[in-house]
């Protein structure tokens, strides 16, 4: 053979490995860039999903502390309410703060702790035994407490 068809045929192999290399090469490359595409998915979905469970735990938060702050401020009201009658020494507005108070529970809720104020606050209108006010008093804060446990 001559030189020339050497040549030839040396060159016309490079180009086809070349070719055939290039192409193997592209579609691995595609292949890492899916890869990592969907890695990158799977990484702002985890992020998202992280942002999510935060929130969530933040607003629980707050509405337990609101909560609280409403049946303590309910509680407060009722035991003004429970001295007045002991010592038969009451102010004028203490009427309005219980009923105030007790409009609060009824709106937040959950009717469990509605209806144990509600009872509270009938046994304090009717002049209740002072037992059978710390019993009310007492149930109201067992169904209270348990309603301001965050669920676990």
């Amino acid at each position: 053979m001559s030189e020339w068809a050497i040549a030839l045929i040396a060159a016309g192999s490079a180009v086809a490995g070349s070719v055939v290399t290039g192409w193997y090469t592209r579609t691995a490359g595609i292949r890492q860039a899916d890869a990592a595409r969907h890695a990158g998915d799977r990484q702002a979905d985890a992020l998202i999903d992280s942002v999510r469970m935060t929130l969530r735990a933040e607003s629980d938060h707050r509405e337990f502390a609101l909560r609280r702050q409403i049946y303590a401020e309910f509680l407060g009201s009722a035991e003004a309410r429970i001295l007045a009658e002991r010592n038969g020494r009451g102010q004028a507005d203490d009427e309005v703060a219980l009923q105030r108070a007790l409009s609060g529970v009824l709106l937040e809720g959950p009717p469990e702790a509605a209806a144990a104020a509600q009872h509270l606050v009938d046994s304090l209108r009717r002049h209740e035994r002072p037992d059978e006010l710390k019993r009310a008093k007492l149930e109201f804060v067992s169904v209270a407490q348990d309603c301001c446990r965050p669920p676990r």
